[in-house]
């Protein structure tokens, strides 16, 4: 049995034409809700952490399960957070068996605040779900305890990451989101692991770089590519580097990083050789999730718009590549993780009304 292929559109909006207007439109300008969480922050095996943001019924940021005001942490001013939590809020959250929760893994240097993560997560909050956002090391606002961050195949730590929600509340029907990066990594686990990820009720990937050589390449190489999305992940990739290359001196050519112009030098220089690649190439060639979506056996959507500036549409996978479990949502128009609809000025609520759609039908 082969993938099911949907091409139904996202009817994105005559005012908005083009992929790379789609994309940068909706990540700095479309309209949303915002929406705070409380923050747990969890050790990892490696003696690094993972800091989990938590939003839910029952669950208040300006308030504790006893009653109590409290103001927001100043330590998290910067961040989706507004308070830490305390072991009193997780009896507040829903205790009936399986209440819908959703646990999202955004993509290359988001976080909880990132667009597309407020609103998912607004969305599904409103409608009594519990919803994370488990942050990739380095991503939640402070830097991680390790030389070592994050990558678009570290499946052990999406791994990690549903271990740790699944044993809050393991009364809950759990449901993955993942959106670019983070929708890679989230695939390729459940490609490899195959019957093992069964516990998991449904899946959902978002603008995933599913090629990682191509959608590296096209990246790097491209005008478009170079000059404006490499140009901006890498000025925040680079200043985290900076402060790593501090704390771990001898561990990172912060030389080679501070000239490198591109994210295939970028992850030559650092990603690859940090998480036990050789190279860019074998990085890209060996975390992608392409090759393993035949094994997922967890009911999943895979949506492309095939108009995404950072995913060639010649690289999308076809329903030969995919299981039977796997639907391949490829609408012509919707950007990278935007997917604007409306008249102008334009809002986000296509995206997670798809997500909650599959989750209900499987289609």
């Amino acid at each position: 049995m082969t993938a099911t292929i949907d091409t139904s559109p996202c009817p994105a909006p005559g005012w908005l034409p083009g992929g790379n207007l789609q994309t940068l439109y909706g990540a700095l300008m479309a309209r949303h809700h915002v929406i705070s969480f409380v923050r747990e922050r969890v050790d990892t095996p490696d003696g690094d952490f993972i800091d989990f943001d938590w939003s839910g019924p029952g669950l208040f940021t300006d308030r504790l399960a006893s009653g109590e005001s409290v103001q927001p942490h100043p330590g998290l001013a910067a961040t989706g957070a507004r308070r830490w939590i305390a072991q009193g809020d997780w009896a507040c959250l829903p205790q009936t068996p399986d209440t819908p929760a959703l646990i999202l893994f955004h993509g290359l240097e988001g976080s909880s605040q990132s667009h597309y993560a407020q609103a998912i997560a607004q969305h599904f909050r409103a409608r009594g779900w519990v919803v994370v956002i488990a942050h990739f090391r380095g991503c939640s606002g402070f830097s991680n305890r390790m030389a070592r961050a994050y990558y678009s195949g570290d499946t052990a730590e999406v791994e990690f990451m549903v271990s740790v929600v699944r044993e809050r509340l393991p009364h809950a029907r759990w449901h993955c989101v993942g959106v670019s990066l983070g929708g890679n990594a989230m695939l390729k686990y459940l490609g490899e692991a195959g019957p093992a990820a069964s516990g998991l009720a449904c899946a959902a990937a978002i603008s995933v770089p599913v090629d990682l050589v191509a959608c590296g390449n096209y990246l790097s190489d491209t005008r478009i590519g170079k000059q404006i999305y490499s140009r901006y992940f890498l000025r925040s990739m680079r200043k985290k580097m900076q402060e790593k290359a501090r704390r771990f001196p001898g561990n990172i050519d912060i030389y080679r990083l501070n000239h490198a112009r591109t994210l295939r030098e970028f992850d030559n220089v650092y990603t690859a050789p940090m998480h036990g690649y050789q190279n860019a190439l074998d990085y890209w060639t060996r975390a992608s999730s392409k090759p393993v979506l035949g094994g997922i056996q967890v009911p999943t959507l895979v949506l492309n718009a095939r108009n995404d500036p950072f995913v060639p549409e010649a690289c999308l996978p076809g329903s030969a590549d995919g299981s039977s479990h796997v639907v391949l949502h490829q609408p012509a128009e919707g950007g990278h993780a935007s997917f604007v609809v409306g008249p102008f000025p334009g809002h986000l609520t296509w995206l997670p009304a798809r997500l909650a759609r599959f989750f209900e039908t499987g289609r």
